[in-house]
């Protein structure tokens, strides 16, 4: 960092020989969304029988997963450290963002176990967590299983699943704006209430035998809109110490 009439100036890494896909560019970006985005496909491709869950995981989503990880590692090793500091961003703004997330769903998933409270304060929203890891370990289920009828296996998995969508969706977040300190935070509740009501329209519900009710579609659009704001202030805060931050 340099110091000139009394003024900060950044400094940047010297220009890097990596080729455009693996930089912080609009092809790099398009590849880092792609290899993101196999963590939501993964449910889908369940859904629509285009290949199991388990299938799609093993052959599709984690080979993403571990490409994504080389070529960040490889910014950070090679390149400008862009790419590398904005799947960082992006990955704990969405870890961050679905525990907001599931905390502020946590009363009716509380009101639905132990049947307490006002009836419009019961629903079962962790539900589907122990299914996610029941398909990936192709373990069967009956559609009225209860919770305490899953292995531990399936509720790890499940969970660890669910996390992952909330990372990636960090990633792809990330990926979409590109420099969230030239963006509205507001970009984030635009974008996951946007995926919310985009998966309102798949089988999501009638998989899982959720009932399709008001009080549910208002319960996961706040939700939603809570992950939003938490992944847009922390993705926008990241970006603004990257930014500020000398660079060697």
């Amino acid at each position: 960092m340099l110091h000139l009439a009394g003024r900060t100036r950044m400094t940047y890494h010297s220009p890097t020989q990596l080729p455009g896909i693996l930089r912080w560019t609009p092809g790099g970006r398009a590849l880092l969304f792609f290899l993101a985005a196999t963590s939501i496909w993964c449910l889908l491709a369940e859904f629509y029988h285009l290949c199991s869950m388990r299938t799609f995981t093993f052959w599709v989503l984690i080979p993403s997963t571990v490409a994504m990880i080389g070529i960040a590692l490889t910014d950070w090793t090679a390149g400008d450290r862009r790419l590398w500091n904005a799947v960082l961003i992006g990955a704990t703004g969405g870890l961050l963002a679905a525990v907001a997330y599931d905390l502020f769903r946590l009363p009716w998933e509380i009101g639905a176990i132990d049947h307490i409270g006002p009836m419009w304060l019961r629903l079962p929203l962790f539900k589907v967590f122990p299914r996610f890891g029941a398909l990936i370990l192709n373990e069967p289920f009956a559609p009225k299983q209860t919770d305490s009828q899953f292995t531990l296996a399936a509720h790890v998995v499940g969970w660890i699943y669910h996390f992952s969508n909330g990372i990636t969706f960090g990633v792809m977040y990330m990926a979409l704006i590109g420099d969230a300190t030239r963006r509205t935070w507001l970009w984030g509740v635009v974008i996951a209430a946007g995926l919310e009501l985009a998966m309102l329209f798949t089988p999501y519900t009638t998989f899982f035998g959720i009932g399709l009710t008001a009080l549910f579609v208002v319960v996961t659009l706040s939700a939603h809109t809570v992950f939003g704001i938490v992944l847009g202030l922390i993705s926008r805060f990241g970006d603004e110490l990257r930014v500020r931050q000398p660079s060697t």
